[in-house]
């Protein structure tokens, strides 16, 4: 088993009974509502700027938060994870409460897994690894592209795959590089490649598409994980598109799906939010209005009239914050958004060529080394993620 190494110095620069919780973030709060729950002033977010109080809006329900305390139950710091890279991070400085945006602190993995189908795919990559982001990623990749009812027993599969860890345990999105499965005997490979899932033949797999949401004259603000601005000294990060469009712009949802969400959210003012499928989420933010009858639990088709461009909430002028979700974790947009499927062709086919030939190579090697023990995740609590508390 993996040993998790802690820094010792970090234990001693807190009172002893200081004491750590994790929780989840519940359905419907906002950072606001946090804050009166804890009985802290809400002007630690108004004193915020526009771009901070935006990202307010993307702390996501389910999502695990650390709580520090003191020996008396009062509150000492909380880190609150908010896309893959940043997190807010709420603590005491001069005896008064201030929020700052900082990166998480992330350890990088690269795995292989290589086992037999005894089952389902699912199911045995779950049973080999005890993880259903793994098992759900497999699915998500392979869905409709090939027919897994061929499978026979005693078929292999593998994966070569990328992971992150935080605090000791897994977090944020996984990436697999290449996924094999064989269906009767017959080898089937699917590769990631440049944010995108393409066959061998360099074709872009189709399962999910999403069509671009708004006539617009520019992008505003393209999507951003994490950059440091060198004259403000803070991080920064715009976790979706923004399209510059005129007030009462038809608003479309990109793709099929259902309506999760229609009010007002934050920072985005009046938003819409619709599931599709099992794992993607499109948000629709800074809306004027919505379309006559839409609600909560509604089913609708790509290219349906959902709203219109506004400039509510935080918004410096009028435009449509698209944010696209994978398994409430944000991703590009841009990556996704397609009008066709498309092929690569030329020198970036080359590219992609000489790219799947090695992994296939590590693939035939995961397969000779097949009686290798697959790592299985397991539960356990790290130290202190926190500031050392100042004497």
């Amino acid at each position: 088993m993996a040993k998790i190494i802690v820094v010792l110095s970090l234990f001693l620069s807190f009172s002893t009974a200081a004491y750590m919780e994790e929780l989840k973030w519940p359905k419907g709060e906002t950072f606001l509502t946090f804050l009166d729950k804890n009985h802290l002033p809400s002007s630690i977010y108004y004193s915020l700027d526009k771009e901070e109080q935006e990202l307010a809006a993307e702390i996501v329900a389910g999502v695990k938060y650390q709580v520090l305390k003191s020996e008396d139950n009062q509150l000492e710091q909380v880190l609150i994870p908010i896309g893959e890279e940043l997190q807010m991070h709420l603590k005491k400085k001069d005896d008064k409460f201030v929020m700052e945006i900082t990166p998480i602190v992330l350890q990088q993995e690269s795995r292989s897994l290589a086992i037999e189908i005894h089952s389902s795919p699912f199911v045995d990559i779950l049973n080999a690894t005890n993880s259903y982001a793994l098992a759900n990623e497999f699915a998500q990749t392979f869905r409709g592209e090939v027919n897994l009812r061929n499978l026979q027993k005693g078929d292999k599969l593998v994966l070569l795959y990328q992971q992150k860890r935080r605090l000791g345990k897994l977090f944020g999105s996984i990436k697999i590089d290449v996924s094999m499965v064989e269906t009767a005997k017959k080898k089937n490979y699917i590769y990631f490649y440049k944010e995108n899932y393409y066959d061998p033949k360099g074709q872009e797999l189709d399962s999910f598409l999403l069509s671009s949401p708004v006539n617009y004259t520019r992008i505003s603000s393209p999507f951003t994980q994490m950059r440091w601005h060198p004259i403000l000294l803070k991080y920064r990060a715009h976790l979706g598109i923004d399209y510059a469009a005129s007030v009462g712009t038809p608003v479309k949802a990109a793709g099929n799906g259902k309506v999760a969400f229609v009010g007002e959210r934050g920072g985005y003012g009046n938003t819409v939010e619709i599931t599709h499928d099992s794992s993607f989420k499109t948000l629709y933010g800074h809306l004027n209005g919505f379309a006559k009858g839409l609600r909560g639990g509604q089913s609708v088709k790509q290219g349906q009239v959902i709203a219109y461009v506004g400039n509510t909430g935080l918004s410096s002028g009028p435009h449509l914050h698209f944010g696209l979700y994978r398994n409430n974790v944000a991703i590009n947009p841009a990556s996704v958004v397609k009008i066709a499927k498309s092929a690569l062709g030329g020198n970036e086919l080359k590219a992609f060529i000489d790219y799947t030939s090695e992994l296939r190579k590590k693939v035939d090697s995961a397969l000779e080394n097949s009686d290798t023990i697959p790592y299985k995740e397991e539960n356990f609590n790290l130290a202190y993620p926190f500031e050392p508390k100042q004497s």
